[in-house]
């Protein structure tokens, strides 16, 4: 009985071999079960002698075309439509007719059983997205069919026949995104890959004792494809998922990996122990570190560049008894551009906020945990003033944003480049604005309040549990009551909540009497709906996606003035504060929740009485 062609396909594909014994054989039959030779296409003319017979580009177009390409290396399709000489539709339409492959409509949605018929590197090594099967056979979507070894490649993975069909590339590229996103499928798929080619990857003892490794092997295992793909998928997925941190872990016999999103670690995978020292050296290469060392902690940056959007990662490497831990803090760009008014504020706070920021004097502290969003808000309050008009300074430690038009200082506390030093530097430098990243002791906090009376706007960040906490925290840091009465403008606290995921949320009456044990006076509202989700796919199953920022405003006034001079104790300032329309964090949570953004439950998880 004379096999069927689909059978054969897969029998070469089992067998990975021809007649003869040899791969390149089996691929050769495969090529001719589809219907022509390894070598010859659908059509034998090259596409640019087809595409200057149709008239649709003159000669003079076309060597345009082809020195691009010889300076891009580009396809002539995607040059064509790059320079504006075709639009992708015209494109399309044309490879259809002269090879005789069907244009195609892309489905809404295509079966996850057909998506996994293709390995998501062979479907973005080649641009194909797998949108149909029948008995035997796969239909392929392709953006070039002149590409023959995508489909014989295809098919000898698959062992089915492959029926190609023609589809604009913006819509292929924009199909590999949304079915093969990196995710935990990529993930897994590179992380098979690694399994496969783990020998060849050198395994360095993460212990204490440190043996001795040769350095050109490590940097060659660093730089081999499986592990540079694997690093590159643990980024892109981190800013994929609005991830803040992304952990490498060593352990005494695994190595995980972590990202914490909305301010909670996540395990997302567990690669091989043995190929632990081939990502952490690669990490290293990217951040400028020195991959050799690996007994005292190191600190470097990464900048990624995707599709015009830069992110930075700043990279912390960290030995333990186990090997090297590698922390990196995704710094996007795009978080620096929120209008005040989408931080959290509600309409009071926002104004008080918004004068104090455009005041020419005085000092406005901005004070909550680590995590807590406060540099989001700090470079958010620069954002706003930066107008061109202001000499705007600051000194950090690091610098982890780039700001346009503003003179930035890292501090380098090996050289005497510390805080204080570097303000008193400033006070010389005519500044209008003054950004300090953290008071850290006495002597910043002297010299930043007495900038903030002669004339300068500072603004800064201190650790205390709420507003009215930090006239006594600068009292702490050794600042005479009269100084912090005559130069504190404005002190805010700041905690971030989880918001309701939107794709997911769901209503349920809540009566608003419930709330008054937290601290919420009841407004006559009765009875109000509220929300909380399910958990899906974009949250990842926790039904809460992105964070919103709660803040206790506290503006100094005349009568808050005095009770800082007479050192009143911080409950006293508190009541004041609030009799005089300042809302607490927790009542500000409460809000959010009336206001259907986040739970009862995530407030009272950052919030306290």
């Amino acid at each position: 009985m004379r096999t069927t062609r689909p059978a054969e396909i897969r029998r070469l594909f089992e067998t990975g071999r021809g007649e003869d014994g040899s791969p390149e054989d089996a691929r050769a039959k495969v090529a001719a079960l589809n219907g022509r030779s390894a070598t010859q296409g659908p059509v034998g003319r090259r596409f640019g002698d087809l595409i200057l017979a149709d008239g649709l580009v003159t000669q003079e177009q076309f060597d345009r075309v082809l020195a691009e390409q010889k300076r891009t290396s580009e396809k002539l399709g995607e040059i064509l439509v790059r320079l504006g000489l075709l639009t992708e539709g015209q494109l399309v339409h044309f490879l259809s007719r002269q090879y005789g492959i069907p244009e195609v409509t892309f489905p809404e949605t295509i079966a996850p059983e057909i998506i996994k018929i293709i390995p998501v590197r062979i479907a973005r090594k080649y641009g194909v997205v797998p949108i149909g099967r029948t008995i035997g056979s796969v239909t392929l979507a392709v953006a070039d069919p002149t590409n023959l070894s995508a489909l014989d490649d295809v098919a000898f993975m698959t062992g089915l026949k492959v029926v190609p069909v023609i589809a604009a590339a913006s819509v292929i590229g924009t199909a590999l995104g949304r079915y093969y996103e990196p995710g935990p499928a990529a993930l897994a798929d590179v992380l098979t890959e690694l399994e496969a080619e783990g020998a060849d990857v050198e395994v360095v003892d993460g212990r204490e004792t440190f043996q001795p490794l040769d350095l050109n092997e490590l940097r060659s295992s660093a730089d081999q494809m499986p592990v540079v793909r694997l690093v590159n998928s643990v980024l892109l997925d981190a800013i994929k998922r609005g991830a803040s941190d992304i952990h490498l872990d060593p352990c005494e016999a695994s190595f995980r990996i972590r990202f914490r999103v909305d301010g909670f670690l996540h395990e997302v995978m567990t690669p091989p122990k043995r190929v632990e020292a081939a990502v952490v050296s690669r990490i290293k290469i990217m951040a400028n570190l020195d991959i050799a060392e690996r007994r005292l902690p190191q600190d470097g940056r990464i900048k990624l560049r995707q599709h015009n959007r830069e992110v930075d990662f700043r990279v912390s490497v960290l030995p333990t008894i186990f090997g090297e831990s590698v922390s990196l803090r995704i710094l996007d760009r795009e978080a620096l551009r929120v209008e005040l008014g989408q931080l959290g504020f509600d309409a009071p706070s926002l104004g008080e906020f918004e004068a104090a920021i455009d005041a020419p004097h005085g000092m406005i502290l901005i004070t909550g945990p680590t995590g807590a969003g406060k540099t989001t808000t700090l470079y958010s309050a620069i954002h706003a003033i930066n107008r061109g008009d202001r000499n705007i300074v600051t000194v950090e430690d690091p610098v982890e944003y780039d700001l346009k038009g503003v003179t930035q200082v890292q501090v380098n506390e090996e050289i005497g480049r510390t805080f204080g030093a570097s303000l008193r530097s400033f006070l010389r430098h005519d500044p209008d604005v003054i950004l300090v990243g953290e008071m850290r002791d006495e002597e910043t906090a002297q010299i930043a309040v007495r900038a903030a009376l002669t004339g300068h706007l500072v603004l800064s960040t201190l650790h205390t549990n709420d507003a009215a906490s930090t006239i006594a925290r600068l009292s702490d840091m050794g600042v005479p009551p009269f100084l912090v009465s005559s130069s504190l403008r404005l002190a805010v606290a700041q905690r971030l909540v989880r918001r309701v995921c939107p794709d997911c949320r769901e209503p349920y009456e809540l009566d608003e009497e419930s709330l008054v044990p937290y601290g919420h006076t009841p407004a006559g509202l009765g009875r109000c709906t509220v929300y909380r989700g399910r958990g899906c796919a974009t949250c990842h199953l926790t039904g809460m996606k992105g964070r919103s920022a709660l803040f206790e405003v506290l503006r100094v006034t005349p009568e808050i003035r005095g009770l800082i001079l007479h050192s009143g104790f911080t409950a006293e300032i508190q009541d004041v504060a609030r009799k005089q329309g300042m809302k607490t964090l927790r009542e500000a949570g409460i809000q959010k929740v009336l206001e259907g953004a986040t739970t009862v439950e995530e407030v009272l998880r950052v919030t306290t009485d």
